[in-house]
């Protein structure tokens, strides 16, 4: 069954209290188990809570560029290890082996970034009505921060919440999705092998249903970051308001590109094929909607459709593969059931199933799906499917696209594909998204700028950048008069 693997807590690695382990398998080949990991119960997160509690004193009291220096060292730690870290994504997770590589030299961007927050500002000077008195502003840790994160990227996203937390003053309990268990366990080594003190860190593997709500109604927790499933994040934005506990969302997307006629439109169906189809469409800013201007409605599909049926699907370890497999059965099964749907409704123009052959026959593949000439309102346009499944719409003008556009719950990333600057500026201030794209994919954020959604994509607060200092600490506002 491969190697085993424990839980990081209070710098040990230890199994969980129950004994009990599950796998974690190659989704290109599942004949291939990575190994077996600890099957976590609420007895293992309150171990990990109270070593994070433990923790939290002397952590705090250092300076923010003594904090920054674990991470710059665990930065070192993953850049030296980037390939090995890369692999273990491709293997576990299954996404193209560039990708991966691109993903942990973000965590590496996103280590340093942080790091170097240790020494900026923490606070303002705020004048006082009273010429005597001195008055300024403080930022101060939550405390202990529950970290809990999707398998889609399986290192940025953990290490995007980590760091800031971290360098912040916070101690964490990080409970990564179970389909990813490995590559979280790289991540607790990354931060072992920086020398952070024990119990600063701590990593807890396992079920969601058995440790979310441990995670979030502990005493001992402070604060709670969450990206996944809005169904997940609502009883987690419940569970945190009742004890007045912060909490931070980043859920779902259903994503459009407006493609409109004076754009390049090769590159427009390039770049849409890109948000759309790239990690198998399993990205919550994935393109999922293109709404096209009825000129060229015509003229871009075909060339989008040309461009979708010359990819490469194959397991993510080869160069050449832009289509890898979805993470697991169920993954599969959900999109193949959303597909089926669809057709009931609109024109497949391409893909719809699962592609033939032995290379296919181990492994968790789908075809890239396209359906055109799909109705406003309809599941298509409504429901995030979360896999390689775009969405073409009709538009009569610019106005009619962007109602289209902003026609559905969601509100994380929208792009445009013009070359009207006015154009480009009424699409940014009349879209209802968190990210926009000009000429590029929904998809692809960089690690510096503050990332969120609006509508049910997000609890509205941002990740990333200096808006991170935002969530992860509390203001204290101070007055200071003369003895």
């Amino acid at each position: 069954m491969g190697e085993k693997f424990g839980n990081f807590i209070d710098g040990k690695w230890v199994g969980a209290a129950g004994k009990a382990v599950f796998p974690s398998i190659n989704p290109a080949d599942v004949r291939d188990v990575i190994g077996e990991f600890a099957a976590s119960e609420p007895d293992d997160a309150r171990q990990a809570i109270d070593a994070a509690h433990a923790a939290l004193p002397q952590w705090r009291a250092l300076s923010g560029w003594a904090r920054g220096e674990f991470l710059r060292k665990a930065a070192d730690a993953l850049e030296s290890r980037l390939e090995e870290v890369a692999q273990a994504m491709v293997r576990e997770n299954g996404k193209t082996v560039g990708e991966a590589r691109g993903e942990t030299a973000r965590g590496v961007a996103l280590l340093r970034f942080y790091a170097a927050e240790g020494v900026r500002s923490m606070g303002d000077v705020i004048p006082s009505t009273n010429p005597r008195t001195f008055i300024y502003t403080n930022r101060v840790p939550l405390g202990v921060v529950s970290v809990i994160t999707p398998w889609n990227f399986p290192v940025a996203i953990p290490i995007w919440k980590i760091a800031p937390a971290l360098v912040y003053g916070n101690t964490v309990v990080l409970k990564p999705a179970s389909a990813t268990p490995h590559c979280a366990t790289l991540i607790a080594g990354i931060f072992e092998q920086s020398g952070i003190p024990r119990g600063v860190l701590n990593l807890i593997t396992g079920g969601g249903r058995a440790l979310g709500e441990e995670l979030v109604k502990h005493p001992g927790v402070h604060g709670v970051t969450f990206t996944g499933s809005n169904g997940v994040g609502r009883r987690i934005a419940c569970w945190a308001a009742e004890r007045g506990v912060k909490y931070q969302l980043e859920m779902g997307g259903k994503n459009p590109v407006v493609v409109l006629p004076d754009c390049d439109l090769d590159r427009a169906a390039t770049m849409t094929l890109r948000g759309a189809f790239g990690y198998a469409g399993q990205k919550c800013t994935a393109t999922s909607r293109a709404i096209i201007l009825d000129s060229v409605y015509d003229e871009f599909s075909r060339r989008l459709v040309e461009k979708t049926r010359a990819l490469k699907i194959g397991p993510g370890k080869e160069e050449s593969s832009f289509l890898p497999p979805v993470v697991s059965d169920e993954q599969r099964r959900s999109i193949l059931e959303a597909i089926a749907k669809g057709k009931e409704s609109a024109r497949l123009l391409c893909g719809g199933g699962v592609p033939k052959g032995a290379a296919f026959d181990h492994g968790y593949f789908l075809e890239p799906t396209i359906f055109g000439d799909v109705a406003p309102g309809s599941y298509l346009t409504q429901e995030e499917i979360f896999g390689p499944v775009l969405a073409l719409m009709r538009a009569r003008d610019f106005d009619e696209a962007i109602q289209l556009a902003n026609d559905t719950r969601y509100g994380l990333s929208a792009g445009v594909f013009t070359r009207d600057l006015n154009a480009v500026q009424e699409f940014v201030a009349r879209i209802e998204a968190g990210v926009v794209k000009v000429n590029s994919e929904t998809a692809g954020i960089e690690p510096q700028v503050p990332f969120g959604g609006m509508k049910e994509s997000s609890s509205h607060s941002r990740e990333q950048g200096r808006a991170a200092l935002e969530f992860y600490t509390s203001i204290k506002s101070v007055y200071i008069d003369p003895a």
